[in-house]
């Protein structure tokens, strides 16, 4: 049995939900801890945006094709998990940065809304979604988690924090690549590239 399969396993699949579960477990504890203590309703805000992650993960559709690569794989497992690892604490650099946050979950939710239940963790051609922001750029969920994880660590700027952010938003890209990779094989997705030129930022990237 090679390393794709095993990934792609119901037993595997099951133990990614259950670990998911535990660091979510700890990751919202510290958080609500982490408002008691301080007053910070973006830490609650935080937490909540990615308990919805978490939460439309369980609830995804079954794909038409997935990708079959591990690193494709170990890749939308590791950027899933990396932000569970975000913790209350440390100087603001900046008090307004929260209101990234704020905006990151309004992006969030307006892509959900979009993407409904076509929500996956790796790589998968599901429908392909066309309105609402996803006639801007052809990732919108990805664009409110760097909103969101700027957000963070602006008013939460502990070391670990910002290493935290380094690696789930390099985790991203690399993601997002590996997936538009994959999604490109399909005729009707290349057809979306060219009518949405912009992946995350309109004019820019």
């Amino acid at each position: 049995m090679n390393i794709t399969t095993v990934l792609g396993s119901r037993t595997v699949s099951v133990a990614t939900t259950v670990l998911m579960a535990i660091v979510w477990t700890v990751f919202a504890l510290s958080h609500i801890q982490g408002f008691r203590t301080t007053g910070d309703w973006s830490l609650l805000l935080f937490c909540g945006s990615e308990t919805l992650v978490a939460t439309l993960f369980l609830l995804r559709s079954e794909p038409a094709a997935v990708s079959h690569s591990p690193g494709d794989w170990l890749l939308a497992i590791a950027s899933t998990f990396a932000p569970f690892f975000f913790a209350p604490g440390g100087e603001a650099i900046l008090a307004g940065g929260r209101m990234l946050i704020v905006l990151g979950v309004i992006v969030q939710i307006s892509g959900l809304l979009s993407l409904n239940r076509s929500f996956g963790l790796v790589a998968a051609r599901r429908e392909i979604k066309t309105s609402g922001l996803y006639r801007l750029i052809r990732h919108p969920l990805y664009a409110s988690y760097f909103l969101t994880y700027a957000g963070y660590v602006l008013s939460n700027s502990g070391i670990g924090n910002v290493v935290t952010c380094l690696a789930a938003a390099s985790l991203l890209v690399l993601r997002l690549v590996r997936e538009e990779r994959f999604l490109a094989e399909d005729a009707t997705y290349r057809i979306y590239m060219r009518q949405v030129k912009y992946r995350l930022l309109p004019m820019v990237f």
